[in-house]
């Protein structure tokens, strides 16, 4: 049953090819990256190997036991006073073998003036996106994971408003003996339940992603590589005053010849982490898509590049990162993350059972031993991660 789960999802993306064409995008701001993590390691990846629960945004199966009671909160200012809000908390259930995780992201735009076609100020707003996550998380055999997020989506702009439905779904191959994890996932595939204005035709951000990631065996960094847009090879936009092989068509610029090397690499992202002694990880990530779109020709600097540090420790985790949009913008991302199970035991869900000891077999003393809990174990059999 599990195996034909796998199967159909795989198939997924065949059944959702009414995401890949039409107008132009709604709720664009699911692109975001939600946590410090994603951001130095370039907005995306489906197969890092980590314990940051804000990856299971990236790859639902990326979730993980080991994330259970994570309770992590990150934010980001924009240019022009927009506010980006991300907090997400894990949970395992040993007696299912499932892991969860919900979390929450918004986009504040400040406040802006409302004004009539003089000019004539008539009062203000604020226009906000949000969206809310339920992810659940599975193992299949020894080496395989497959997950599922459920998204509610909601956008208010002034007398505008939609919201939304989506659901990504990912899979995941690890081997944790040669320290490397391939992943795949299908992501945003939904529909709005109300639209900005009637008759629109937009689509959500559908996109197939593949990746693979490799921890070097003598060497404590981890490489990886992740391959966007599958579903659709051309996805070059430039400006059409600084190419003559670009034309206009129904408000889209398409281009009708061109650099096909240079279209290929836009599809890559490729990232690599370094941990330094115990508690400092570092995290470079190159974006050529995003170097390319964002970049002014003449001065492209450190557009497309993205750097973080970590302090990681036992029961505290605290992360900065910094992308490069264009040379003289950047976008900076904090964010941290308590363990909750370590400090409260939150986030395990179990119940423990205690087994009476044969008192014609053992002493009182050797019998408190037999006092257990089988969730517990099972979970320091699948993770080795010792409960607290």
């Amino acid at each position: 049953m599990k195996l034909r789960f796998l199967i159909i999802w795989l198939l997924l993306p065949l059944f959702a090819g009414a995401q890949l064409l039409g107008g132009r995008q709604s709720y664009a701001f699911l692109e975001l990256p939600p946590s410090p993590q994603i951001t130095a390691l370039g907005g995306l990846n489906v197969a890092i190997l980590g314990s940051d629960v804000s990856t299971a945004l990236l790859n639902p199966a990326l979730l993980r036991p080991e994330m259970g009671g994570q309770l992590q909160v990150n934010m980001a200012g924009y240019n022009g006073g927009i506010k980006y809000m991300h907090t997400a908390f894990g949970a395992y259930a040993p007696g299912i073998g499932t892991s969860f995780a919900a979390s929450l992201q918004y986009v504040g735009y400040g406040t802006i003036p409302h004004t009539d076609v003089t000019g004539n100020v008539m009062g203000s707003f604020r226009p906000v996106d949000f969206s809310f996550q339920l992810t659940a998380s599975r193992r299949y055999l020894e080496k395989w994971h497959y997950g599922l997020t459920l998204k509610y989506i909601r956008s208010k702009y002034f007398d505008y408003g939609s919201t939304g439905i989506a659901a990504d779904v990912g899979i995941t191959f690890s081997d944790s003996a040669r320290g490397w994890q391939a992943g795949l996932v299908v992501t945003n595939m939904g529909t709005q339940f109300s639209k900005y204005a009637p008759g629109e035709n937009a689509t959500l951000p559908f996109d197939l992603q593949i990746g693979i990631s490799k921890r070097l065996a003598h060497v404590p960094i981890q490489l990886s590589a992740t391959i966007h847009h599958l579903h659709q090879f051309d996805i070059r936009y430039e400006g059409p005053d600084l190419r003559d092989e670009l034309q206009i068509e129904n408000g889209d610029t398409l281009r009708t010849g061109g650099r096909g090397i240079d279209n290929l690499f836009r599809h890559f992202v490729l990232a690599g982490q370094w941990n330094i002694g115990k508690y400092i990880e570092l995290t470079g990530a190159y974006n050529h898509l995003r170097r390319q779109e964002l970049s002014l020709p003449e001065r492209r600097g450190m557009s497309g590049f993205s750097m973080g540090v970590g302090l990681v420790v036992k029961k505290f985790q605290l992360r900065y990162a910094r992308s490069w949009y264009q040379r003289s913008i950047g976008f900076h991302h904090i964010g941290a993350s308590i363990p909750l199970q370590q400090w409260a035991g939150i986030g395990i869900f179990e119940k423990e059972r205690t087994v009476k000891p044969n008192p014609r077999k053992h002493t009182h003393a050797h019998a408190t031993s037999y006092r257990h809990t089988e969730p517990a174990q099972k979970f320091r059999e699948q993770t080795g991660v010792e409960r607290h």
